[in-house]
């Protein structure tokens, strides 16, 4: 009988008893119920204490605040304008704009301040590239009693 040479913690699969696989499982499935108690992903994602779930809220706001005085940095306000426009009728693509335009600016690829003109070829660039063709292809789908069989067998009788 050859034994695995995979190991656990340099413990050798092999030659670990089921106690000590429990324990493991145990172990990972309290780090996994204490993530998923502070926020860190999982079903709820929600955290159990208000004060937590008040300090999370705190800190998204404030990111938020800080994201657009970003923006408001980098476009002019003919730009943000826009931009606001865009976001109301297809709130994706404005976050899509947003994000190019400060990962542009932390690159350094910016140089003044993002005009209306250039706004409107960004969003014909974008535009272009998630551009969506449609394909319609129709399926013709025959049925058990379909009378036109292809089988010239002609001993069905």
């Amino acid at each position: 009988v050859a034994l695995s040479r995979r190991t656990h913690r340099g413990l050798p699969f092999a030659k670990m008893s089921d106690a000590e696989l429990d324990a493991i499982r145990q172990r990972r499935m309290a780090e996994l119920m204490a993530q998923q108690q502070m926020g860190g992903g999982g079903a709820g994602g929600m955290p159990q204490n208000p004060q937590q779930a008040a300090q999370q809220e705190e800190q998204k706001r404030a990111m938020e605040e800080q994201r657009q005085d970003m923006l408001r940095a980098l476009m002019t306000p003919d730009a943000r304008e826009r931009l606001s426009r865009v976001a109301l009728v297809k709130p994706e693509k404005a976050q899509g704009i947003e994000n190019m335009l400060l990962g542009a600016a932390r690159r350094g690829a910016i140089k003044d301040k993002v005009n209306e003109e250039g706004l409107i070829a960004l969003l014909q660039q974008v535009s272009e590239q998630t551009e969506k063709k449609t394909k319609v292809s129709i399926l013709r789908r025959r049925s058990a009693l379909d009378d036109s069989d292809d089988d010239d067998d002609d001993d069905d009788w």
